[in-house]
């Protein structure tokens, strides 16, 4: 079978990886260290941001350069040292990431998380073998601009329009549609509604990967 797209561009957290509440604890604590507290509903609302983007935002105000750096280094080493235990893989991801290297996709890791974050949860998960290319955005405009996945086709040689994103957050999804590229949506961490923008939104990813390609067109 010859498919109209190419390369597949996968979010990590809450993508692959269901790392939401993770993410939630490790803020949250690190926050409170400081003084400061953040909402479960404030945390969904930016969730899918860098934490560079995302730290201003969950604190009301600019942090001065040294609280910004003390807190994004906490916080990152706490996620690093709990995520093992307290993470796990979405239900079916790994029948889809097989399915889309058995069907020859080119696939890539595109998250706003720093690469050591992707390198760490890849490795606790033993599935950095499925992919060609792992693209870190902590230091790109963050999602919703599409900076992340723009580089991510360029470094897979692939124009936008060959690839398909995968995301989780409004913000990914918005950021997959703004690079003109077909986003599949997973609900793990928003509501469908919420993600109603992407082209395809499931449950999770027990649905098989030839229904998606089919069910979007893209078996011909």
């Amino acid at each position: 079978m010859v498919y109209s797209k190419k390369a597949i561009l996968w979010d990590l957290d809450g993508t692959v990886i269901d790392s939401t509440e993770c993410h939630y604890k490790t803020w949250a604590l690190t926050l409170e260290k400081h003084g400061y507290s953040l909402s479960r509903e404030k945390f969904k609302a930016h969730y899918g941001k860098n934490t560079q983007t995302a730290l201003p935002i969950y604190l009301g105000f600019d942090p001065d350069p040294n609280l910004a750096e003390n807190i994004q280094q906490e916080k990152e080493d706490l996620f690093r040292k709990i995520m093992p235990e307290e993470s796990q893989l979405v239900p079916g991801v790994v029948s889809w990431l097989a399915a889309a290297d058995d069907a020859g996709f080119k696939q890539a890791i595109a998250s706003s998380a720093s690469m050591k974050n992707i390198t760490s949860m890849l490795k606790a998960h033993i599935l950095l073998g499925f992919f060609d290319l792992l693209v870190s955005g902590a230091n790109l405009p963050a999602k919703p601009d599409p900076a992340v996945f723009l580089a991510a086709a360029e470094q897979l040689d692939q124009p936008p329009e060959n690839c398909i994103v995968i995301e989780d957050s409004v913000a990914g999804v918005k950021a997959a549609k703004n690079a003109g590229i077909t986003c599949v949506a997973v609900v793990t961490s928003h509501s469908k509604s919420q993600l109603k923008v992407a082209d395809m939104v499931v449950d999770d990813f027990n649905i098989p990967f030839y229904k998606m390609l089919q069910d979007l067109g893209l078996d011909r």
